[in-house]
């Protein structure tokens, strides 16, 4: 009897697979630490038989060639992709036998790159399992236009084509179990829902219900903002990642950390944007480590710039190490715990900003009082509607652009709280006077402020 386990990689809104039989088993799309891996495979009491990839990721570094070395598995890889490492090259149709009665088979699915592979799991010749990766999601399809922008409308025709593929080869009960899709930007839309099967997605698919120029238009109309790091991703991916080393940073005292700012180093405060704001070292810049850390610190920071973290116990700091690593943030410069008024020198005070809702932006207009309204959302989510009036520059576009931002105070929003956030922090760093709007973007109708909606009167 087959089994198979999703491993759910936090914060990157992705998705690995250990699966197999009694004795051997099979994972895909490993995270970059591997040791859940690792342990869900001991508590099954399998043997790690193949390390599979369904193509080289533009979103996270793959812990596929370190598991792979250190079980002793066979590590499949895309013939078509080009890499620095031994690997089983996988063509189209390939097959392996992973355990008795079980066989991983190839399908070639090019769209989401050239050389993208979906693995389907076959028991005594029955379908039982499609592992997608970023070609057939849920209620959508991995996005086109990472590879090479020129490239974009051919692979968005071959997801397309591939789609189809597996829908044409598989039964309407295999269950669909794709990588991307749970909040990855490699994908073109947001998962529908956390399962799906093929015959599920024959039916509410645009990719399976509409013809290729109809679903190709819109698919690329809709293709949203690419993170920054994911230039360093596949690269990093193709040449071998080497191990991640998860040893605790080395201690920063007040004045090292006061040092590596004069450096014009990061320091990251990991707190949440409560306590941030509240009361935080002058400089620093917040980015919660219960949020999506890993993806928005990565497309913020100049790529290679020193970090030093600062969180309220160790436990954080491992923890925000863990997920910087998967994308490729391997070593912090240096960390410090406890209370942050042992973040700053003798002397000197924490910096802080005022927190807020709409309703409290309402009444501050309401008053006639002139305050600059900061929208930090992606451009494809202002398309939905704005504060009148507002300005536009998105949170991971501000750092090159805070000069932008007019004179006066600024009530800094996004959608719930988490981006103005991290936009407040940035700002507060350069002297600005600021105000986090932490509060839903819904709220901001609720409390009387008017929104323009483009295509829409008023």
């Amino acid at each position: 009897m087959f089994f198979v386990d999703t491993l759910e990689i936090e914060g990157l809104g992705n998705r690995s697979y250990l699966a197999g039989g009694p004795g051997a088993a099979l994972v895909v799309d490993p995270p970059r630490d591997i040791e859940q891996v690792v342990a869900a495979a001991a508590r099954r009491g399998v043997r790690i038989a193949f390390v599979a990839e369904t193509h080289l990721h533009n979103d996270y570094v793959t812990g596929g060639l370190e598991l792979a070395r250190v079980t002793g598995a066979r590590y499949l890889v895309p013939a078509g992709a080009s890499v620095a490492f031994a690997r089983t090259p996988v063509a189209d149709s390939d097959a392996f036998e992973v355990d008795e009665h079980l066989v991983l088979r190839a399908i070639a699915t090019p769209g989401h790159t050239p050389h993208h592979t979906s693995y389907v799991l076959e028991e005594d010749g029955r379908a039982v399992a499609a592992f997608t990766g970023g070609s057939l999601l849920i209620g959508t399809v991995g996005r086109p236009d990472l590879v090479e922008p020129r490239l974009t409308e051919r692979l968005a025709r071959a997801q397309h084509a591939s789609a189809h593929r597996l829908a044409d080869t598989l039964d309407d009960e295999v269950p669909v179990l794709p990588t991307h899709g749970f909040g990855s930007f490699c994908s073109s839309a947001q998962a529908a829902g956390e399962s799906t099967t093929i015959g599920q997605e024959r039916r509410t698919n645009d990719a399976l219900t509409k013809d290729v120029d109809t679903f190709v238009a819109g698919m690329i109309a809709a293709l949203d903002d690419v993170p920054a790091y994911y230039t360093h991703m596949g690269p990093a991916n193709a040449a071998g990642p080497a191990p991640v080393d998860l040893t605790p940073p080395r201690q920063a005292d007040a004045e090292q950390i006061a040092a590596r700012l004069a450096a014009g180093e990061w320091v990251v405060d990991l707190r949440n944007r409560v306590a941030f704001a509240q009361g935080h070292v002058a400089g620093s810049f917040n980015f919660e480590g219960s949020g999506r850390l890993a993806t928005y610190l990565a497309w913020l920071i100049p790529w290679g710039k020193p970090v030093t973290l600062l969180a309220e116990t160790p436990e954080q700091i491992t923890a925000a190490q863990r997920e910087l690593a998967r994308v490729g943030i391997d070593r912090p410069a240096a960390a410090a715990t406890g209370d942050p008024a042992g973040w700053v020198r003798a002397g000197e005070r924490l910096a802080s900003f005022p927190r807020a809702r709409f309703a409290d932006l309402a009444a501050v207009r309401g008053r006639g009082e002139q305050v600059v309204v900061l929208d930090v959302r992606r451009a494809a989510e202002r398309a939905g509607g704005f504060v009148d009036g507002s300005v536009h520059i998105p949170v991971h576009e501000l750092p090159g652009r805070v000069d932008e931002v007019p004179d006066g105070v600024v009530w800094v929003h996004c959608a719930g709280g988490m981006r103005a956030a991290i936009a407040a922090s940035l700002l507060d760093a350069v002297g600005r006077d600021v105000v986090a709007v932490d509060d839903g973007f819904d709220a901001a109708t609720a409390a009387g402020l008017t929104l323009t909606r483009p295509g829409h009167a008023g």
